[in-house]
């Protein structure tokens, strides 16, 4: 166990954590919290840019054209108030894709998913668990920001979820993580309570799905962190195919 997945592990109140599992360690990396608050954004920015992926021209093709379609996206309401669509960043061939639901106020300012406190959160839950932020794929529902952060209404989702089914097929990833209410219940179809979904192994079509708290939601109630750690070790192993 590195110094850093001690520090977080020391957050959720467990003092003594051991893999079952021999993975490998992974190389220390600076702080997440940090190093996000020094160059916010620019490592998930470049990663999304230079990323390779697994088919060559034809995918990069895909990804650009899908990429400019979100960009001017006018399906719903929506796009009338925002800044910008916020499309996703990371990896185009990761092994792990996060979803979460909608932008935020800054989301929507900077174009990028989870940033300010719930993406340094985040960030830190995935090194904890061996993944660098810009090493997964992480997107939205919703690309589009709610007025007021509201919850993203059924038509609103509904007229985004072909793009968010055209990013996971192009990522193809290993393992997904739910983050939050909204996205588990989007991908899942569903109306149960996160609390009665995280914990177990779901799919979403052929991908193992993990469901488990939204970083928001764990600032607010940091005693459910704990939880929340079972189920980052879970998805981890699916990611790492064992």
């Amino acid at each position: 166990m590195n110094a850093l997945q001690r520090r977080y592990l020391e957050r959720l109140g467990i003092a003594v954590w051991e893999s079952r599992r021999a993975t490998g360690r992974v190389a220390e990396r600076p702080d997440p919290v940090v190093a996000e608050a020094a160059a916010p954004g620019g490592a998930a920015e470049a990663a999304d840019a230079s990323a390779p992926s697994r088919d060559g021209g034809d995918a990069a093709a895909a990804w650009d054209a899908l990429r400019e379609e979100v960009l001017a996206c006018t399906r719903c309401a929506l796009h009338r108030g925002r800044k910008q669509a916020v499309f996703g960043v990371g990896r185009r061939d990761a092994a792990l894709m996060i979803v979460g639901e909608a932008p935020g106020a800054e989301e929507d300012q900077r174009g990028e998913p989870f940033v300010g406190r719930a993406g340094q959160l985040l960030n830190a839950m995935l090194r904890a668990i061996g993944f660098a932020r810009e090493e997964v794929f992480i997107a939205n529902v919703l690309k589009c920001r709610p007025p007021r952060n509201r919850d993203p209404s059924a038509e609103e989702a509904a007229a985004c979820a072909d793009y968010l089914e055209r990013q996971i097929a192009l990522v193809r990833p290993r393992a997904m993580l739910a983050v939050g209410r909204i996205s588990a219940q989007w991908l899942l179809q569903t109306d149960t309570p996160v609390g009665r979904l995280r914990g177990r192994l779901h799919r979403y079509g052929d991908v193992p799905l993990v469901v488990t708290y939204h970083p928001a939601y764990l600032l607010r109630a940091p005693a459910e962190k704990a939880k929340s750690w079972q189920d980052l070790c879970m998805v981890r192993s699916l990611a790492a195919g064992e």
